[in-house]
């Protein structure tokens, strides 16, 4: 467990919508201070930041042939694009990170970048699923909990607030929908 010292920036909104958020993730970042929560969830997090979605990669690629390497190409796009789409709202909303703005709130492990909104670890992790659901539903119990515990670990390890995750999630939505809209697989597999 790491704490950050305190940049300066900007007030956080006030009203009840974000006094909600903040309270969720000072509760859940407090349940990350037990040894073995912090250590599970500072490895899901690890994971989460590409080494998972990586191997995956290369597994489907290895040992499916042509399918499996469209579908991770097909990944790889998708991934490089919500990569580009997150860097670009992160400086664009400058939200700080809860560990800087809200008392109490200790980032368990260090961030990778200095901004909060939205998750970039969730919103790489639900566009990464989306598009691996799509060519290997069997897949479904693996990455719904992985990415599931990705967005949960962001909160608990103090790096985002719980709306920086649900935004994240639909924004990954969004962009896995896009991709399987934009390269159908029955075009791809074709």
């Amino acid at each position: 467990m790491s704490t950050m010292p305190p940049l300066h920036t900007p007030e956080l909104p006030a009203g009840p919508r974000f006094a909600i958020d903040r309270r969720m993730c000072v509760a859940a970042n407090r349940w990350g201070t037990r040894r073995a929560v912090g250590v599970f969830f500072g490895i899901i997090s690890r994971l989460g930041d590409g080494v998972f979605w990586y191997s995956l990669m290369a597994v489907l690629a290895l040992l499916d042939g042509r399918r499996g390497l469209l579908a991770a190409a097909q990944m790889a796009i998708t991934g490089l694009t919500a990569l580009l789409l997150y860097r670009l709202l992160k400086r664009w909303t400058r939200r700080p990170r809860p560990f800087r703005a809200c008392p109490g709130v200790i980032a368990h492990v260090p961030p990778l970048d200095e901004f909060s909104f939205p998750s970039g670890h969730t919103l790489q992790a639900v566009s990464f699923t989306i598009v691996a659901l799509a060519w290997y539903p069997l897949l479904a119990p693996l990455l719904l909990t992985f990415t599931a515990l990705v967005g949960a670990s962001r909160v608990i390890l103090g790096l985002h607030y719980p709306s920086d995750v649900i935004a994240a999630t639909v924004i990954g939505s969004a962009i896995g929908a896009l991709s399987l809209w934009l390269l159908p697989l029955h075009m791809l597999v074709a």
